[in-house]
């Protein structure tokens, strides 16, 4: 009976052992398990850190058909600016109608609107019998002056040796100046008309370009019947374009001449056009409360015409910073970068041989933003003349996008 019990608690024991054992192997391999998942959620965290940067790989073809742009940080004040608005205007002295002091018709016209004329080109000829009358009574009149002078002369020497009264010789001198001054204004009239006063008889005369610019307006045709004073034709020259800036009451004292005024065409590709302040105005503009600060056109080489509505920056202090075009800088996850050109060879060539471009994204930070420009700080180093792409960088933004999504090329 003894022996009994003995083996019954060695099978006990040995039963408990067995069941421990296999109690715990699975707890063991399931913590395992965890370490795996925690040491691969670890990798794909360094994963995601590393995905910071990224690299875009185009070919020339790609290149050329997303119309990228390179350039580089430029220094622009942001800050100590007063931001505005305004118009371009043209003084009234680069203006001009063109019109006629005698009623006549259209006989010709050689110009049309858009072209550019110089000053005294011909416009157009009208004809009028009042122009041949015009140049009729001219020369009546220099006949009769000619023959006053020789009568006035004889007077003169017959009152001067007596044999004539003084008041004789008075007349003639009267008669003289009345007819000079008639010829006088008969000249003048000649010469605005633009008819020669030695020529021969003719009922057409030109019309002369006052000035030199660009025909606006054409208000007549072959044929046309005109009016004095009324305008035929308008002109204008816009090389002495400038700005006219509305700044309010509570800027004015900011503003003075000689400061640099800066603006941006937004139908220009975002040209920055340059100018200087050179008058404030000493009144308001009607019920605006504003001011009107006029400013010269420094880099007048972009296509601006009066009217044209502007925003613009005034600069009122020195303070500069590294700026791009707000269109380099994307946006992804909340952070913002920029993308730079690799200066290295690519590893594979496009079907035509030409070598890829390799685009680097880098994370930035962003400050102050004005016309179309946006501060920009780096949060690592870049080479002074590292290639930066200051348009398409949306497009290489997508383009890493899709590639991420299969299996995207990154370092």
């Amino acid at each position: 009976m003894k022996s009994k019990t003995i083996i019954y608690t060695v099978i006990t024991i040995i039963a408990i052992a067995v069941l421990t054992y296999l109690a715990t192997r699975p707890t063991d391999q399931h913590d395992h398990e965890d370490e795996l998942i925690d040491n691969q959620e670890k990798a794909a965290s360094t994963a995601h850190s590393s995905n910071d940067i990224q690299e875009v790989m185009l070919n020339a073809e790609q290149f050329k058909a997303a119309n990228i742009q390179l350039g580089t940080f430029t220094d622009k004040n942001l800050s100590a600016v007063i931001s505005t608005n305004g118009y371009t205007k043209l003084p009234p002295q680069n203006q001009a109608d063109v019109s006629v002091y005698l009623s006549g018709n259209v006989q010709f016209i050689k110009v049309i609107e858009g072209h550019r004329v110089t000053k005294g080109q011909v416009l157009a000829f009208i004809e009028s019998p009042e122009i041949a009358k015009l140049q009729q009574d001219y020369k009546n009149s220099k006949s009769t002056l000619a023959y006053l002078k020789i009568e006035l002369d004889r007077q003169k020497l017959l009152s001067e040796e007596g044999v004539n009264a003084s008041k004789v010789y008075q007349k003639a001198q009267s008669d003289y100046d009345i007819e000079a001054t008639n010829l006088h204004s008969l000249q003048r009239q000649m010469i605005l008309m633009n008819i020669k006063t030695n020529g021969n008889t003719t009922t057409s005369a030109p019309i002369l370009a006052p000035i030199a610019g660009y025909i606006t307006d054409v208000n007549v045709k072959i044929g046309s019947t005109v009016e004095a004073g009324k305008p035929l034709f308008s002109i204008i020259d816009n090389t002495k374009l400038h700005v006219d800036l509305l700044i309010y009451e509570k800027d004015l004292y900011k503003v003075e001449v000689g400061q640099k005024v800066r603006f941006v065409l937004t139908n220009q590709d975002n040209n920055e056009v340059t100018g200087k302040i050179f008058n404030i105005g000493k009144a308001f503009e009607g019920d605006t409360k504003s001011i009107a600060v006029h400013a010269d056109i420094i880099n007048n080489d972009s296509k601006l015409i009066p009217g044209m509505y502007v925003n613009a920056l005034i600069d009122i202090g020195t303070e500069t910073v590294k700026a791009l075009p707000t269109s380099a800088v994307v946006k992804a996850d909340g952070r913002e970068f920029i993308f730079i050109l690799e200066d290295h060879p690519s590893t594979e060539a496009s079907k035509e041989g030409q070598k890829e471009m390799h685009f680097q994204r880098i994370e930035v930070k962003t400050g102050t933003a004005q016309l179309g420009f946006v501060q920009v700080t780096n949060l690592q180093p870049l080479e002074p003349d590292a290639k930066i792409v200051v348009d398409g960088a949306y497009y290489l933004q997508s383009h890493l996008i899709k590639s991420a999504g299969g299996g995207g090329h990154e370092h």
